[in-house]
């Protein structure tokens, strides 16, 4: 057994609370090494006196379940409950070559009675702390998520179109520069459409005041821009879209401003002694021009979102600027009553900013949904007192590079996500936010290099993961686009109906059909003999799915209640097929 793979880590996502009464444990050996896990636990305070009259433990056992299988190691799990609410356990692991070992809080120990029975050597959970627990909203869990542009998604109200607006032309590649008036109007206008695709949620990208068309350089917090229209519209929108049965989670950049926000064109002015001084990380005067590296123009003068001389970068640790954006943040909860933050370049902020903020917001409504954009593995803000989740694109990456660029067999991205799946608590997983493109990546049809029936298998494959799945604005439509801006085109309206948007709304009332399963259940993926990829979803019900991603037809068995290319028996490349029970 190679007893360097071994490995748990309490309190955190190998040891934690789901519910205030269960207990989820997971542990972790070398891939195909070990044969069974067996976790050993009790009370810590029940023991019983022996024949000599010294206590000894009481414990169970239990075997724990194999979870999945990842790149190098094998993960296994255990659901435990206490009746009092504390518990103390410890790993007997029996490999593959016979041999038996107890893993413990002080480490390895052979596996003898008397090692079973010392009390030093086992993790504890000294207590169901409920407080503690990392909560996240259930109705993301149910959620689809369909994600606008508002610039590029509709225009409803010519009367507020931007000087220069260009016609609606969906065809059209988009300069960054460029306006094509669409509006919350455009929205609103549309709410019926997005509810027969079967949406439940709707995610905004940034509606406040900024001088940009992408509106990421924010001017103004506490106003909508007047070329999206106002507050009022915007209070109508929400309520519209919460009769029907819509969450709504708007977008707030809280690293960087915009150039001509009130606070920025104050230092401009003033320099250091600008009363904004302190709210941004200032090195030098004068700050114009600005000194740009990527250009060999030395250090800069100031901190900013990338090299964004546009984007002055905010000092969060700052009282008065944690102040001021908590009381943003704040205001459109209690006013509008959103549902929901996603927030911007969230990385790139401060830890202790955040844990103000969540503190903030769930005050307001305790089941709101905090999204930071994080790139990359987010354990450091998933611990319940930061975020809710984060957009998951490392889990697009692994599709994307099976699917569309086979750069990763099947079996290594089944293992890429089974280790993934992890990193993270469940009740976080089941709120991760699982997209294939969004307004910062191109169009997945560009990269399934136009394929549809290639697009709409990854789509089918992301909707059957554990995670929140999202679908970016003209996906429905069969829309491309390369990269930014080439992937923010007008809508196109005119496929409104068409075959690609009912296969994709069909995906899409497929997910809220088996919501209580695909949001709750457990995941687990493998590869067939035959190289299908598999998915096992267990819940309410079995969920079995299957996708081939090779180049021949399989044969599969079974009645499935959701297919594509899947006849007589055989199921073709780039089909799929779901079969209940």
């Amino acid at each position: 057994m190679n007893l360097a793979a071994l490995a748990h880590r309490p309190e955190s996502e190998d040891s934690f609370l789901y519910t205030d009464k269960t207990l989820h444990l997971r542990f972790h050996t070398a891939r195909q090494d070990v044969a069974k896990v067996t976790v050993l636990y009790g009370d810590p305070y029940w023991r019983i006196p022996d024949a000599s009259g010294a206590d000894q433990l009481v414990y169970q056992c239990q075997a724990m379940t194999l979870l999945g299988t990842g790149q190098v190691l094998d993960h296994w799990g255990v659901t435990l409950e206490a009746p009092y609410r504390r518990l103390q356990y410890l790993f007997e692991v029996t490999g593959l070559d016979g041999t038996v070992w107890l893993y413990g809080d002080r480490g390895l120990r052979k596996n003898t009675t008397e090692e079973r029975h010392e009390a030093e050597n086992y993790f504890r959970m000294p207590y169901f702390q409920e407080i503690d627990r990392v909560k996240t909203p259930d109705w993301v869990k149910t959620t689809v998520w369909y994600q606008i542009f508002p610039e590029r998604f509709a225009n409803g109200d010519l009367s507020n179109d931007p000087v220069g607006t260009k016609p609606w032309r969906p065809t059209d590649h988009p300069g960054r520069e460029d306006f094509y008036g669409g509006d919350l109007q455009g929205v609103l206008d549309h709410l019926d459409d997005l509810q027969a695709l079967g949406i439940n949620g709707l995610y905004f990208c940034p509606i406040f005041t900024a001088s940009s068309n992408h509106k990421y350089d924010t001017i103004d917090y506490l106003n909508v821009d007047p070329a999206f229209g106002d507050k009022a519209l915007l209070a109508k929108l929400i309520h519209a879209a919460h009769q029907r049965g819509m969450r709504v989670m708007l977008d707030a950049v809280f690293n960087h401003m915009g150039y001509g926000s009130l606070q920025w064109q104050d230092v401009l002015r003033n320099g250091k002694k600008s009363r904004f001084a302190s709210w941004f990380h200032l090195y030098q005067t004068p700050l114009t021009p600005f000194h740009n590296p990527l250009k060999g123009e030395g250090q800069p003068q100031y901190d900013t979102f990338a090299f964004e001389e546009k984007m002055p970068k905010l000092n969060t640790a700052n009282p008065e600027v944690q102040d001021y954006l908590l009381m943003v943040a704040s205001y459109w909860i209690k006013t509008f009553d959103i549902d929901a933050w996603r927030l911007d370049v969230a990385n790139e902020v401060d830890h202790h900013f955040w844990k103000r903020f969540y503190q903030t917001v769930t005050a307001i409504k305790p089941d709101f949904y905090v999204l930071g954009e994080v790139w990359h593995r987010s354990q450091a803000w998933l611990n319940g007192d930061e975020f809710s989740g984060t957009m998951n694109y490392p889990f697009t990456q692994q599709v994307e590079d099976h699917f569309f660029k086979r750069r990763r067999a099947a079996a290594e991205m089944v293992a890429l996500l089974t280790d993934q799946l992890m990193l993270y608590r469940d009740q976080t997983n089941q709120v991760m936010l699982n997209m294939l493109d969004s307004h910062d990546t191109p169009r997945i049809l560009t990269v399934a290099h136009g394929d549809e029936d290639l697009a709409l298998q990854a789509l089918a494959f992301t909707w059957m993961q554990t995670g929140s799945p999202c679908l970016y604005y003209g996906t429905e439509m069969g829309m491309s686009g390369g990269a930014d801006p080439d992937n923010r085109k007008p809508m196109d309206w005119s496929n409104l109906g068409s075959p690609i948007w009912k296969r994709v709304a069909a995906l899409v009332h497929f997910r809220r059909k088996y919501a209580a399963t695909l949001g709750f259940g457990t995941t687990r993926l493998s590869v067939t003999d035959a190289g299908l990829i598999k998915v096992v979803r267990q819940g309410r019900e079995t969920l079995t799915a299957y996708f081939n991603t090779t180049d021949r037809a399989v044969t599969v068995k079974g009645d499935a209640v959701f297919v594509q290319g899947f006849r007589n028996g055989q199921l073709a490349p780039k089909g799929f097929m779901v079969v209940v029970g």
